[in-house]
């Protein structure tokens, strides 16, 4: 019998994880033929879903915990729940119950026909304005910086065969950005039409500045593209000034009585101050998580882990 993996990292969601869990139990039971397990990785949430988490895990070994000592961020957690799965099918979802795990089968029987990776792709999105933004210019990142095909739609959910993550994983520095991981494995990924469901409790995790900081993680991770960019505009702006300088001193030799332009000069050095110092940004932001590698600065740090050692070893033997 075949082992699903499912990885869920948590973050204030102690009133679905429960329901969530439920669900999937649910549902592969109907399956019939595979047997489950669950990693919960709690991304040191500001609520109880520890206390809930240990609750599952007390109640059902196939149930697994891991508690990390600080909020390392979604990817992160995620990277964390994928060392230590043991399926040879892992599947990847949200912990606010808003994915239908209901039509998982429809993500398992496209795997059998053959697909590396198989998302779920949402009809109708129903998430707050921010999170849509946040979407969009993933999407846009993802398509123009990482090669992603115009037509695969990447989500939060969806089921791998256990050859890329393990391929995922071989990945140790801090930053993971799992759309450019996956993508950079393989590319043969399919799409499968889902549900995407009202949220019941609460209101999502992400604020501006967290999209900000999963942008950059896209950015600087898995493209040198931005910094080709910032070479064209300055090549384009160095040649932009050049021909308006020509243009000034041309039409101040032809006219005399043309006074020295304050507005202009001063639009020029802000115009082009101001690029100098997006440009510097950007490859600080670079030179930056280039020192932070050599650093050796963690992806995760793992505080406590419930029922992962016992099942692992059962398996083994």
């Amino acid at each position: 019998m075949d082992l699903l993996s499912f990885v869920i990292p948590c973050y204030n969601s102690s009133k679905t994880i429960k329901s969530v869990v439920d669900e999937i139990k649910e549902t592969v039971a109907k399956l019939g033929t595979y047997d489950y397990e669950v990693i919960l990785v709690n991304d040191c949430s500001k609520d109880n879903v520890y206390e809930v988490i240990c609750e599952l895990c007390d109640q059902n070994s196939k149930i697994k915990a891991i508690n990390l000592s600080k909020n390392f961020g979604q990817g992160s957690a995620i990277m964390a729940g994928l060392n230590h799965v043991t399926g040879s099918i892992i599947t990847l979802l949200d912990d606010d119950g808003q994915i239908p795990i209901n039509e998982l089968p429809k993500l398992l029987d496209k795997i059998q026909e053959g697909y590396d990776v198989v998302y779920g792709q949402y009809s109708a999105v129903k998430r707050n304005v921010i999170r849509n933004l946040g979407s969009s210019v993933n999407e846009f990142m993802a398509r123009t910086l990482i090669g992603k095909p115009k037509d695969l739609y990447i989500s939060s959910f969806f089921v791998c065969k256990k050859f890329v993550v393990d391929e995922v994983i071989k990945y140790k520095n801090p930053y993971p950005y799992m759309y450019g991981l996956i993508l950079r494995v393989t590319r043969n990924i399919a799409n499968v039409q889902v549900e995407h469901r009202k949220r019941q409790f609460g209101r999502s995790n992400y604020t501006l500045l967290k999209l900000f900081s999963l942008w950059m993680n896209g950015f600087t991770a898995f493209s040198v593209k931005p910094l080709r960019m910032a070479s064209l505009a300055g090549v384009c702006c160095t040649g932009l000034g050049t021909l308006y300088g020509l243009y000034i001193v041309i039409k101040r030799l032809l006219n005399s009585d043309i006074p020295a332009g304050y507005s202009s000069l001063m639009a020029v050095i802000l115009f082009v101050g101001g690029m100098i110092m997006l440009m510097l940004g950007m490859i600080g932001e670079y030179v930056g998580r280039i020192y932070i590698s050599i650093n050796n600065s963690p992806q995760y740090v793992i505080k406590q882990t419930i029922n992962i050692v016992e099942a692992d070893s059962e398996i083994e033997e």
